[in-house]
């Protein structure tokens, strides 16, 4: 955190970030939308877990429907039929997640605790592998975290399908938001110091 915090305020005191210590209650305002979003997410977690998912599927749409696009400009290449197949399935996926977001959550809750669980398997080799780097002990600790919220929430599915999406987005959110909240009063705080500044150098 006082690296973070260090950070913001070089930040907050650089001629570049002029604009924005004029405009720093937007980003405080933006922040704390972010963190009302949070709570709600987190206040009902089956319902952000349906938007998530909802999420997902647009996307997933909107990439197939890019990769189709794209197909009929290579229309000469070998391979055109496999790339409009490509973006189809995508499409359809996408579609699919709409007609049953449960069990689309289900499905994504299910692949996300796999990728922790790996994720957390290549950081502590990597950890293991830097022992005479200061902060492998942390890299270590965070990977065994990952690993045990991979875990439990495989341990726990297809239950844990309802809610963990929505909790990982409602926690994003929150975080993304004292991001926000955090950089705007640093800005504005910046902003407070420089008529000083200006003043000594006078």
């Amino acid at each position: 955190m006082p690296i973070i915090s260090n950070t913001v305020l070089r930040l907050s005191s650089s001629t570049d970030t002029a604009p924005l210590r004029a405009k720093w209650h937007w980003i405080v305002a933006l922040g704390l939308i972010y963190l009302i979003a949070g709570s709600v997410a987190l206040g009902s977690v089956v319902l952000a877990t349906v938007a998530s998912v909802f999420l997902v599927g647009i996307m997933m749409i909107v990439a197939g429907i890019a990769e189709i696009i794209n197909a009929f400009q290579l229309k000469g290449w070998s391979k055109f039929l496999i790339w409009i197949l490509l973006g189809a399935l995508y499409v359809f996926a996408g579609f699919a997640t709409f007609e049953n977001p449960l069990l689309a959550a289900a499905v994504l809750t299910l692949v996300l605790g796999m990728a922790m669980i790996a994720s957390g398997l290549v950081r502590i080799f990597l950890a293991l592998s830097m022992k005479r780097e200061s902060p492998w002990v942390w890299l270590l600790l965070s990977s065994l975290v990952t690993m045990l919220l991979g875990f439990l929430i495989i341990a726990h599915w297809p239950v844990s399908g309802v809610y963990a999406l929505g909790i990982f987005l409602g926690v994003d959110l929150m975080i993304a938001g004292a991001t926000w909240v955090s950089l705007g009063l640093a800005l504005r705080r910046g902003n407070a110091r420089l008529p000083a500044r200006a003043r000594t150098a006078g």
